[in-house]
């Protein structure tokens, strides 16, 4: 789920990973609970591109410009990052199965930092693998943070300066250190945050107002809010 705010609109947009009547698509509602768009067709499993169609999509991250990026494959038929303009067009697209650079093995989560970055949890690999926005171009990935574990999922603070990364079965939340612009350098996490056993994270979002962290915990079916301790974060309580 993602929610955006502009002058002209309020909207939410989700991912429906069902497999039911209304599953394999992407949908936007306005600020009043109405459905206002649908992208693919409901019901239907697919990999084809005109017109699009999904097949479990896992998440998405909507630009203030109103472009979309999304991750299109929590286990289905489909391992790919599609970006889509405001009208939908397609823009660029990474969609192979595989383990290496601009392949991916279940991308899980997408997030856009300031720089003009997309970062993706590749969650079957393992890493977090990062592309140009506005090319599509593979930048690098991080591996070595996440050898236990692959990423679930994954959101910058407000500031930029932090990468909020949770893995699922490990029940454990990162904070790893931005890196500068034009360089990706080594992965280095400053904050290890341990859930409760097998409360598995499964995705989260972080309040660009506050730097509160929202984690989307399927093992204990509930949210949980961490919050940054005042003169210490990234620490969370």
């Amino acid at each position: 789920m993602f929610a955006t705010s502009t002058p002209q609109e309020q909207s939410i947009w989700i991912t429906d990973v069902g497999s039911g009547s209304f599953g394999h698509t992407v949908k936007k509602y306005n600020s009043f609970g109405d459905l206002v768009q649908v992208v693919g067709t409901p019901g239907k499993r697919g990999t084809g591109l005109n017109p699009l169609q999904f097949d479990s999509p896992a998440e998405l991250y909507v630009e203030d410009t109103g472009d979309l990026y999304i991750v299109d494959g929590d286990g289905g038929l489909n391992n790919r990052l599609i970006k889509l303009s405001q009208d939908l067009m397609m823009l660029w697209l990474h969609g192979e199965n595989g383990t290496g650079p601009a392949q991916f093995s279940i991308p899980h989560s997408v997030t856009v930092d300031s720089s003009g970055r997309v970062w993706v949890a590749d969650r079957g690999n393992k890493r977090v693998q990062v592309f140009d926005k506005d090319t599509g171009a593979w930048l690098g990935a991080w591996t070595s943070c996440f050898t236990e574990e692959g990423p679930s999922s994954v959101r910058f603070t407000p500031d930029g300066k932090y990468l909020v990364v949770a893995q699922l079965n490990l029940s454990r939340l990162l904070v790893v250190a931005a890196p500068p612009v034009g360089d990706l350098g080594p992965c280095s996490v400053v904050s290890t945050i341990q859930l409760a056993d097998q409360v598995l994270p499964h995705l989260l979002d972080v309040s660009a107002e506050t730097g509160a962290v929202y984690v989307a915990e399927i093992g204990a079916k509930q949210v949980q809010k961490y919050v940054p301790l005042e003169g210490s974060f990234p620490s969370f309580r």
